[in-house]
């Protein structure tokens, strides 16, 4: 979600305009351009493993999966450190 910010122009504004209508536009041009931007950036990460790793797992040999297996209990089973 975009957070829209009031922040002073950094250029002053054009001779012959208002400076409260110039700011507003500024404002306004800034909200349409952060409000209706398509690019969504959360929906592009990582949620997990994904079927090609599955795929890459399921192809090792037995005895191999039994020590991936044996490593992940050790690993959940080992106490957290407090921070």
């Amino acid at each position: 979600m975009a957070t829209i910010i009031s922040a002073p122009l950094s250029r002053p504004a054009i001779k012959g305009e208002a400076t409260p209508f110039a700011e507003f536009r500024a404002f306004l041009r800034a909200f349409v351009a952060k409000a209706f931007n398509p690019y969504r950036p959360e929906l592009h990460y990582m949620r997990g493993p994904g079927p090609a790793c599955r795929a890459k797992q399921m192809a090792l040999s037995p005895v191999v999966r039994t020590m991936l297996a044996d490593i992940r209990s050790t690993k959940a089973e080992r106490p957290s450190r407090p921070v």
